[in-house]
């Protein structure tokens, strides 16, 4: 059995999120910037829905086997029916929405706006929106664990909420990393997060703010190469946490995709080199497969752009997207 498989009628342009079904694992949602959100059965390798939105998709999330959400540069808050196809517009932010998380317990949808608020919606509402929670700057990343959103905002920011209890932040910190934040994702044990950054760096943090906790935090350097004795740093795009390990895989710029022990605080391997940008990555439920979506990721600006691979589309030439799928080994 081939250890990758890519999957057919990938997106036209670049991937902006890959997010596998929290109970069946061959089913993975990814949103674009060619303004659709896809449902594939990575087992089949097949495209099982589609549809299609207004602008581009940034964020995109399961609520379960049947229904998932969206937002992006349209502002439009949709809950998807992946078995219909129907969509449903539950409302809107005043910019663009750049992440989204669900939580089964208390069953709300959790959005996060370039319009610096947190918005909580119940889709069985007749008012879906049910809080909105203002910011001190515009959301670029978020992620649930348990009861415990962390959010990633502009200007190197944090805020750390206990769902339940939303009247104020339960922590509020600033980065370890000197850069802009590009990624983040909470531990599957709830102990807390790990971020990366655009200058090819990685933190890893613990929620308990006891200085015993706080001491074991650390950062390290990631996704950099030597060639011709010039040192080239890329973004670290993605992480993500191995839901039954707690090991975490990360992203980047570069193309490569790294598997590392934050408790050894070490790699314990490095995937073949893909041909372009990681944007997103994810395991599927169970932890025997990770998504790799590639796509250019406009770092190097138009005269990348012109390097990168390009698929036609009836429309316009935008650099070509692929999504592999490669099945882990178990232990």
């Amino acid at each position: 059995m081939a250890d990758q498989i890519e999957l057919s009628s990938p997106p036209f342009d670049s991937i902006s999120l890959v997010r596998f079904s929290p109970t069946n694992p061959s089913h993975l949602l990814v949103s674009s910037w060619d303004t659709t959100v896809r449902l594939y059965d990575v087992d089949a390798n097949e495209q099982k829905s589609k549809f299609d939105h207004r602008a581009a998709v940034l964020t995109c999330c399961f609520a379960d086997a049947n229904r998932a959400f969206s937002g992006g540069l349209d502002t439009s808050v949709r809950e998807l029916d992946l078995t219909t196809e129907k969509v449903t517009h539950l409302g809107q932010h005043s910019d663009s929405i750049s992440a989204s998380n669900y939580s089964k317990d208390l069953n709300v949808l959790i959005t996060g706006s370039w319009d610096r608020t947190l918005r909580f919606w119940d889709p069985r509402a007749s008012n879906p929106q049910q809080a909105s929670y203002d910011l001190p700057e515009r959301v670029y990343q978020m992620d649930l664990v348990n009861h415990t959103l962390v959010v990633s905002m502009a200007s190197r920011l944090f805020n750390i909420y206990d769902i339940r209890k939303m009247d104020s932040p339960a922590q509020t910190r600033e980065s370890s990393l000197k850069f802009m934040t590009r990624a983040l994702a909470c531990m599957t044990d709830g102990q807390g997060f790990a971020t990366g950054s655009v200058e090819g760096r990685i933190a890893v943090e613990y929620f308990d703010p006891s200085p015993e906790a706080q001491e074991k935090k650390y950062a390290f350097k990631c996704h950099r190469q030597t060639i011709a004795d010039v040192d080239h740093v890329w973004p670290v795009n993605a992480l993500a946490f191995h839901p039954v390990y707690n090991t975490f895989a990360s992203a980047g710029s570069d193309g490569t995709v790294s598997i590392w022990d934050h408790k050894l605080k070490k790699r314990l391997r490095q995937y073949p080199k893909y041909p372009t940008a990681i944007p997103s990555i994810a395991f599927n439920c169970d932890g025997t497969k990770l998504a790799v979506g590639v796509s250019y990721t406009w770092d190097e600006g138009e005269e990348g752009a012109k390097k990168a691979i390009y698929s036609t589309h009836p429309h316009h030439v935008h650099p070509r997207a692929q999504i592999s799928i490669r099945t882990l080994l178990t232990h």
